[in-house]
């Protein structure tokens, strides 16, 4: 059986609400933040920080919320410069320790505090330190039903590590990715593009990203040069040339790229959920990934990127579609 993808018509933002760029900004900033925060709080006694060791000494930040002995567990993975403490995985958290989750919020390489623990730098190919934080978090925690989710490039990652899961013994039940970044030369096109707010923001969050690893290893990191670039792809490239083992930008965007092959031998359940109006994802990725039993894609009129809010209160309509992709058929 083909990739199944399906028009949503279980999403219908309220009025005023269908504005991708409404539903893109106001789903992580503002108000909601505050919101979103202020009922996380209860769960704070439940969580912890937590290391996690991954191969060749490298180390990541997470934040578990236990549960029940007996508990399904659920990674979640933020997006690009997000972190674990970003407004969507608090308030999926919440959504899903309340239906009975554990749940394990994981900071990738560099995001939130943690870039003093590593000296190498993050990039999006670092696939490997992924796998084994899942697989650690298998080992460690044993629960019984594991699930693995993500948010924009934290969902590319969550359906790269499942393509991967069963040649690394990791018993993965499902996987649930929202609005996944599917081509980052696409995505880069049309951050670079599109209204100019997104690509300030990403320019503005990487740089100082950079900086605080400049501060973490300055005998390492000279990155004076980081305002000469004005946008996403000159930067990018500079960063490539210079700072990992990729020696052009087209060999790094397409060592993390969905498509071409990437998830051909993709055996676990895998739900995406996009929107047509995504400024930063073009939801025509879509087409490239047909043919994959195991996928199944949902792809909803409305909701920007990672919005997907209902109503003037900012409720979003994601954490619904996420418990109800944790269990359906």
């Amino acid at each position: 059986m083909p990739t199944k993808t399906t028009a949503s018509k279980a999403f219908s933002p309220g009025f005023g609400l269908k504005s991708a760029h409404v539903q893109s900004v106001l789903s992580s900033t503002g108000v909601r933040g505050g919101l979103v925060r202020r009922h996380f709080a209860p769960l704070r006694p439940e969580t912890h920080d937590v290391l996690v060791p991954c191969g060749g000494g490298v180390r990541l930040l997470a934040h578990y919320t236990a549960a029940a002995a007996d508990a399904p567990l659920i990674v979640l993975i933020h997006g690009w410069e997000g972190s674990a403490e970003s407004v969507y995985l608090l308030s999926a958290t919440q959504q899903f320790h309340a239906s009975g989750y554990a749940v394990l919020r994981l900071n990738l390489r560099d995001h939130g505090p943690s870039h003093h623990l590593n000296e190498d730098l993050f990039h999006s190919c670092r696939l490997q330190e992924v796998v084994d934080a899942v697989a650690w978090a298998a080992q460690h925690y044993r629960p019984r039903r594991l699930l693995l989710g993500g948010f924009s490039l934290g969902g590319n990652f969550a359906l790269r590590v499942a393509a991967v899961a069963p040649e690394h013994g990791i018993d993965l039940d499902r996987v649930l990715a929202v609005c996944p970044v599917l081509d980052p030369s696409d995505a880069m096109a049309a951050l670079d593009s599109g209204w100019f707010v997104y690509r300030w923001y990403f320019l503005r969050r990487w740089r100082s990203s950079l900086m605080k690893k400049m501060a973490a290893f300055p005998e390492r990191y000279d990155f004076s040069r980081l305002r000469s670039f004005s946008t996403l792809t000159e930067m990018t490239e500079y960063f490539v040339v210079n700072h990992t083992e990729y020696s052009t930008l087209y060999d790094y965007l397409n060592g993390y790229s969905l498509i071409h092959g990437r998830l051909a031998k993709l055996e676990v359940d895998s739900r995406v959920l996009m929107a047509a109006d995504d400024p930063i994802i073009p939801v025509a990725g879509l087409h490239a990934l047909a043919g994959i039993p195991a996928l199944h894609a949902e792809v909803a009129n409305y909701g920007g990127h990672c919005g997907f809010l209902e109503n003037w209160r900012l409720q979003s309509w994601v954490n619904d579609w996420l418990l109800r992709a944790a269990y359906s058929p």
